[in-house]
């Protein structure tokens, strides 16, 4: 394998460098990035700076996402293979790829506990047109039983997309605030409200109500487990009132919290109508599903939703990879001895800092620690001491590493993260 020597990376850091000066000019104003870090390679739970000469453990992985780390050997021969067969024809022909992966989704979601009755699969690119596939869909149905069943009900602290479907039911004000009009007739409740509460409103608005869309593990809104009981509260209502419900898993699915899905930790009658996958389906390719099962599909009609390039040949053949090696229960079982590891040392490192973090939770690969102030000195600090961790909701810094995270590392990035604690508040 070809390797760089230090000086052949210098030589290549100064030559990004200055691309990087001139291209910062041409760059829309929508990120905050740290000025002194430019990732230019990564091998599974490691990210490298070349520019800058650093290296980094890895705890973001892309926010989720190359759950089978960066620069994976086997993906990077797939992409290399089918990319010399077929990228793309469109969906108006049937590609053997795209069949093929909506049947594995289907049969191994149901062989793994997850939507006992998922039936069809829609393919796009990203978790938000997930999202948007299925908050049409969702009222499509609810439209083909009444005419005014065109609500949506989503949740405090809820994170679901940027476009303006999925952006009308993410909460946080500062996304949605500043487009002006978004899509009418969103509620947001409560899930820390009794259930009774929850299912008063449906019950009441039954009629006005097409779907519900809930993340069985908030993420962006600072990793929060939604209770087993509530989520089963959730579906035996709007069951009974015909209101669609949707689960988004496109943080906390296909392995991140220790089984295939998050809702496979639910019994079958809990279970969602559609649910939605991105981030970890492509391992940093850009591919993403919305999963019906048939109560929801006879609802649609040919031309009722459509992508460009969606279910590509090349996506799908990375994503039939991905889904094979996540869907195994050897797999899933080190996922969550990773996770013991990680949660028995954070809370190891709470009890040395009662005062800073108030807790640790989480399911699986998908952690929280909750300081009691926002925690962007001890990212920074961590950064500057080799370690990529990020921040959710407002107080809390998230976990999220490669599911194939060395031992080694996590001990390594921990103690880096102890480290990065002590030294913010040392300083107070």
């Amino acid at each position: 394998m070809f390797r760089r020597s230090f000086s052949q990376s210098a030589v290549v850091g100064k030559a990004i460098a200055k691309d990087m000066l001139k291209d910062t000019q041409f760059q829309v104003t929508t990120y905050a990035r740290p000025s002194d870090v430019c990732i230019t390679r990564g091998a599974n739970a490691k990210l490298y700076d070349d520019v800058n000469g650093k290296e980094f453990i890895d705890f973001t992985a892309g926010i989720a996402v190359t759950a089978l780390g960066h620069s994976n050997g086997k993906i990077a021969d797939i992409l290399s293979k089918q990319a010399r067969t077929l990228v793309h024809s469109s969906n108006l022909y049937y590609t053997r790829e795209c069949l093929e992966l909506s049947e594995k989704i289907v049969g191994m979601t149901k062989q793994f506990g997850g939507q006992h009755d998922a039936s069809k699969v829609f393919l796009c690119n990203s978790g938000t047109e997930a999202n948007e596939a299925a908050l049409k869909f969702a009222k499509k149905h609810g439209i083909t039983k009444n005419p005014n069943k065109q609500g949506i009900v989503a949740f405090q602290n809820s994170f679901h997309g940027r476009t303006m479907g999925a952006l009308s039911v993410t909460w946080n004000a500062k996304y949605r605030t500043p487009f002006g009009d978004l899509v009418p007739n969103v509620s947001f409740l409560n899930l820390n409200d009794e259930l009774t509460k929850l299912q008063d409103f449906i019950t009441t608005k039954k009629d006005e109500l097409a779907g519900l869309i809930v993340e069985p593990i908030q993420g962006e809104g600072g990793i929060f487990p939604v209770p087993i009981e509530t989520l089963v509260g959730l579906k035996q209502v709007c069951q009974a009132n015909d209101v669609i419900v949707i689960h988004d898993e496109i943080q906390c699915g296909l392995g991140r919290s220790g089984k295939l899905w998050a809702h496979s930790y639910l019994p079958q009658e809990a279970h969602p109508d559609i649910f939605t996958i991105a981030k970890a389906l492509g391992n940093g390719f850009p591919i993403a599903a919305t999963v019906v099962n048939e109560k929801v599909n006879n609802s649609l009609q040919v031309g009722d939703h459509g992508t460009t390039y969606g279910g590509n040949p090349l996506g799908c053949a990375v994503s039939k990879y991905v889904v094979d090696t996540i869907a195994n229960q050897s797999f899933l079982d080190q996922v969550n001895r990773k996770s013991e590891l990680f949660i028995a040392r954070l809370k190891t490192i709470q009890a040395k800092f009662p005062n800073q973090i108030k807790e640790i939770r989480g399911k699986g690969l998908m952690i929280g620690a909750e300081f009691v102030e926002p925690p962007t000195a001890v990212v920074a600090e961590a950064r500057e001491l080799g370690l990529l961790v990020i921040t959710a909701g407002k107080t809390t810094a998230r976990f999220v590493p490669a599911l194939t995270i060395e031992d080694e590392n996590i001990e390594k990035g921990l103690d880096i993260f102890e480290q990065a604690v002590a030294s913010v508040y040392a300083k107070k």
